[in-house]
C-alpha cells in the first residue's frame, strides 16, 4: 500500500486523477478502522491533512461552505446557531478524540447508512461541492448523492472539497438510537429540520435503510396538514393525531434489515419513536419564538 501525500488541493486532485482507486483519508476515523479490520486493502492512500482549505468554513447570508475535514468538534463549538441539527448530531459521534478528527466528508466519502451526518444532512438541505482536475468542480444535491450501500455520486477522479449546507431558519433536532450512551453505531437514526420560510418540513434517516433516506411522503402530509390547519400562522400545537400519522409514515419509509445492532422491526417502531418526538421538540421551539415575535409586534 503506497501512501500518497500532496501539499495542496490541485496536487490532491493531480493524484487522484493519476491513481482513481487511491482512498483518501483526513480523520481517518472510518477507513483506519476498515483497514486495521481487513475489511478494505488499497493500492493507494491519499493523505489530505496538509491541504488547509478543507479545515475552513465559511458563513454565508444563505448557506454555511463547511470545508470537508472541519472537526466535528468544531461544528458543535462555532456553528450552533447556522446548523443546529448538524450540531446535534456532531455531540453523537464516537468519543471526544474522534470528534477531534473526523469530518463531514469522511461521512460523506464512506457513504455508510449510518453515518452521523447524513440525517441532519438531509433534513438541513445540504449540496456535495466535488471537483476533479479534468471537470473543474460541481455541486451534488444531497439528495441525490447517496447511490447504494456505502456508494455515492462521486466519480472515480473527484474529492470532496466541502459542504453546502443551509442556514438554519428554524428548529432542527436530531435524535440517535445506540445500544450504549457513546463509542456507538447508530442503530437508526433521526433528522428534523422546520423550514418557517418556505413552510415546509425536511427529514433523514439513517440506519434504517440501505442508504441514509428522506421520509417523503411523512414530509408531504405534515406539509398539508400544517398549512390546512394554519398552524405557521397561529402557532398552535400539533394536534396528537397529526402527529401519530407523521411518525406513521416515517416507519413506512424505512427498509430496514436484521443485524447484531437490532431487528427490522424495532428500527421502524425507534423511527416511528424518534420522528414523533423531534416533531414536538422542534414545533415547541417554533411555538415559543412564534410567541415572541407576536409579543414584539
Amino acid at each position: 500500500m503506497d501512501f500518497l501525500r500532496p501539499a495542496s488541493w490541485e496536487e490532491a486532485l493531480a493524484a487522484k486523477a493519476e491513481h482513481s482507486t487511491a482512498v483518501p483519508i483526513a480523520g481517518g476515523t472510518d477507513v483506519m478502522v476498515e483497514i486495521n479490520f481487513d475489511h478494505r486493502r488499497p493500492e493507494y492512500l491519499l493523505d489530505l491533512n496538509r491541504i488547509g482549505d478543507l479545515y475552513e468554513w465559511e458563513v454565508g447570508e444563505e448557506t454555511v461552505r463547511l470545508g470537508a475535514s472541519v472537526p466535528y468538534t468544531r461544528i458543535m463549538e462555532n456553528l450552533r446557531a447556522e446548523l443546529p441539527g448538524l450540531a446535534l448530531a456532531s455531540h453523537t459521534v464516537a468519543s471526544p478524540q474522534i470528534r477531534n478528527r473526523g469530518g463531514v466528508g469522511g461521512n460523506l466519502g464512506t457513504a455508510s447508512p449510518a453515518g452521523d451526518a447524513h440525517p441532519a444532512l438531509l433534513a438541513a438541505g445540504a449540496q456535495v461541492e466535488a471537483e476533479s482536475a479534468a471537470r473543474g468542480t460541481r455541486l451534488i444535491p444531497i439528495d441525490e448523492f447517496y447511490t447504494g450501500v456505502k456508494r455515492n455520486a462521486l466519480q472515480p477522479d473527484e474529492l470532496i472539497r466541502a459542504v453546502h449546507v443551509q442556514k438554519a431558519d428554524g428548529p432542527q433536532q436530531y435524535s440517535k438510537v445506540g445500544t450504549r450512551n457513546a463509542m456507538v453505531i447508530a442503530v437508526c437514526a433521526f433528522g428534523l429540520a422546520l423550514h418557517p420560510e418556505t413552510r415546509t418540513v425536511r427529514t433523514g434517516i439513517g440506519s434504517a435503510a440501505p442508504t441514509p433516506v428522506r421520509a417523503k411522503a411523512a414530509e408531504e402530509f405534515l406539509n398539508a396538514a400544517l398549512e390546512e390547519g394554519g398552524f405557521w400562522d397561529n402557532g398552535k400545537i400539533i394536534t396528537p393525531s397529526v402527529a401519530k400519522q407523521f411518525a406513521g409514515l416515517c416507519s413506512a419509509a424505512c427498509n430496514p434489515i436484521d443485524d447484531v445492532r437490532g431487528t427490522a422491526s424495532y428500527r421502524r417502531h425507534a423511527v416511528g419513536v424518534m420522528a414523533r418526538r423531534t416533531l414536538t421538540w422542534t414545533w415547541e421551539s417554533y411555538r415559543g419564538n412564534h410567541r415572541t415575535t407576536e409579543g414584539a409586534a
